[in-house]
This record gives C-alpha cells, sequence and structure tokens, in this order.
C-alpha cells in the first residue's frame, strides 16, 4: 500500500475511533444511566470472548487487575457474572456473563441506540446502508476472538 493510502487510512480510521467513542459517551449521557461504563465494557468482553481469568479480563478491559476486581464484585452482587472454577487450575476462578448479565446488556445497547435515534432519523436510505456496511467491516477485523489476543500479544 502505498504512503500517501497509509496515512489517510490512518487518518481516517483515528477520525472513526475518535467519532465513535463521542459517539458512545453522547449515548450513554443522554440515557442518564448512572451504571459504570466499565462495567458494560466487562460484560461485552465477557459475551463476546467467554468466561476468563480476572486478569485476562482486566488486561481486555484495560483496567488494572484491583479496580477489576471491584468491578466483579459489583457485578457479582448483581448477579450479571459469575465466578466459576478454573479447570485447569484448581485456585483460580473464571468470569462468565449471566444470563441475567447478557439481559441487562442487551437492554443497555437498545436504550443507547434508542437514544441516538432523533439525532439520525433524517438520514437516507443510503446513508443507512453505508453505517450498515461500515458496522459489517469493523465487526469483521475487530473481534475478541483467540486470533485477534494472539496478533495484539505479538504486537507488543
Amino acid at each position: 500500500m502505498p504512503e500517501t493510502d497509509d496515512t489517510d487510512l490512518r487518518h481516517t480510521l483515528g477520525d472513526l475511533v475518535v467519532a465513535s467513542n463521542r459517539l458512545g459517551r453522547l449515548a450513554a449521557r443522554v440515557t442518564g444511566n448512572t451504571e459504570s461504563p466499565a462495567s458494560w465494557r466487562t460484560l461485552s468482553v465477557l459475551q463476546g470472548a467467554g468466561a476468563m481469568r480476572l486478569g485476562e479480563l482486566a488486561a481486555n478491559s484495560r483496567v488494572s487487575q484491583p479496580t477489576m476486581t471491584k468491578i466483579v464484585r459489583n457485578l457479582v452482587e448483581s448477579e450479571w457474572v459469575k465466578r466459576i472454577a478454573d479447570t485447569d487450575d484448581a485456585r483460580a476462578w473464571q468470569i462468565a456473563i449471566t444470563p441475567k448479565g447478557a439481559a441487562a446488556l442487551l437492554a443497555w445497547r437498545d436504550e443507547l441506540s434508542a437514544a441516538l435515534v432523533p439525532m439520525f432519523a433524517d438520514l437516507t436510505d443510503d446513508e443507512i446502508e453505508a453505517l450498515r456496511k461500515t458496522v459489517t467491516i469493523i465487526g469483521s477485523r475487530v473481534d475478541l476472538s483467540a486470533a485477534t489476543s494472539e496478533a495484539l500479544a505479538g504486537a507488543r
């Protein structure tokens, strides 16, 4: 890929990340929901990647292990996650999302998207299709799968 194309792609991806973060924060403010964004992020990680140890969950959520311990404690109290014995190490635990947590996450995502509808209600069919294609492209590239985790580990 020529350098100019690479620069353009880098700028576009940077703009996409910034716009996405701003959109997410705006939607969260509009809903008035007081749940910690870290809680929603943690539930999303668990839903996408499955059960994992606390340290791995902290790394995937980009928080410290002590912070994740507190988040998990609150999520356990809400019955949104559960601790399950780690089959590879009897001394360790894995954290898994519960059906109640998955339902709460689904409701939160619906609340977020409903809050944004008024801002996007005037989009044309072509613009909505462009958004759909963008979501598909991003979804095909961003995944908490084992392959992505390995690629991220190799990039360090």
